[in-house]
């Protein structure tokens, strides 16, 4: 099959069109023929090495993380799936490459493609739209009446985000530019915040949640925003020991985060709030309860641009850029 494959860590140089060996079909593995892909800014600090320390992928491996696509075998044991269904997943960490033309992944991870999304709308959503619902409802358990506060409103995971956080009523706060104003606020967003003309901070007061995918100053900053007993979560870093335990890291791994957050914990001590770092995890039974409120018309997919297969290194380029005005960047095989 083709692929898009990471060759050598470091560089966008180092990601390479090849053949690459069909999947093995475990018995509980769902076959797939992919569609569609969309890229993340995940896709390109793997390929950076960024993660080796705690995804140690070995080069050459197959880049991506989300997909749709169509069902073309199942394991022996699968129960959930026949050949011939429209599926999207977000495979397991250990388990990525979704830049080809197909994968096997496990069937935990899977769910049917909703029905009202094109097979490129669908590749946009598993990675961001877990992590919003993981951040959202698993975590910071969201209810009617709280407020929300959710940086980077116009991109992929924030475009998803404010749509969920709407749902679950609360009252809910966006930075963006300018130019993507009037989107998020056609996403539901309640207060929009231009970040080139205001300090979010000076306008933003007693949030029960702030969502990060910034990291940096910008989480600091956010801690002001927060009220004593709010939370703060990031999914740019740094990586806590929660997170080492979560890997099952070893004991110097688990140190080395522990120190990493070290600064922003006390920070956040400090405001009387609490930190953690969220690295989503796959799980197609969390994509089935997205996937009614994606067909209820609750969450609305934002694509930026489609790119073909053939232009995976261009979109990942693209991506990494900060090209992209709104939503996600999508390669579609022919």
């Amino acid at each position: 099959m083709r692929a898009f494959m990471v060759e050598r860590y470091g560089d966008q140089a180092g990601v390479q069109a090849g053949d690459a060996p069909d999947p093995q079909v475990g018995a509980d593995d769902v076959l797939i023929r992919i569609h569609a892909a969309s890229v993340n800014p995940l896709d390109v600090k793997i390929r950076d090495g960024e993660f080796k320390a705690i995804l140690p992928y070995r080069v050459p491996f197959i880049l991506g993380n989300d997909l749709a696509g169509v069902v073309v075998d199942v394991g022996a044991a699968v129960s959930r799936f026949v050949v011939g269904e429209e599926v999207y997943a977000r495979p397991g960490k250990d388990r990525i490459g979704t830049f080809a033309e197909l994968i096997a992944v496990h069937q935990d991870d899977v769910a049917l493609k909703p029905a009202a999304l094109t097979m490129q709308e669908a590749a946009s959503l598993p990675l961001v739209a877990l992590t919003a619902w993981q951040a959202l409802v698993e975590r910071a358990h969201i209810r009617s009446g709280q407020k929300v506060l959710i940086h980077a409103g116009s991109g992929g995971v924030g475009s998803i985000a404010i749509q969920l956080a709407k749902h679950l009523g609360a009252t809910v706060a966006t930075t963006t530019s300018t130019g993507n104003i009037d989107l998020v606020k056609k996403l539901g967003a309640d207060v929009v915040v231009d970040y080139r003309k205001q300090a979010f901070e000076t306008v933003l007061r007693d949030y029960d949640m702030v969502l990060d995918p910034l990291g940096g100053q910008n989480l600091t900053r956010s801690l002001r925003v927060l009220k004593p007993g709010g939370k703060i979560i990031s999914i740019a870093g740094p990586p806590d020991a929660a997170f080492a335990r979560e890997l099952g890291a070893d004991p110097m791994i688990r140190l080395v985060m522990t120190a990493l957050s070290f600064r922003t914990r006390r920070r956040a001590r400090r405001h009387r709030v609490t930190y953690s770092f969220l690295f989503m995890k796959a799980s197609g039974d969390q994509l089935r309860e997205l996937t009614r409120l994606i067909d209820a018309g609750e969450i609305r997919p934002v694509v930026d641009r489609v790119l073909p297969f053939e232009q995976t290194r261009e979109a990942l380029a693209y991506v990494e850029a900060g090209h992209a005005k709104a939503g996600k960047v999508v390669v579609t095989m022919k």
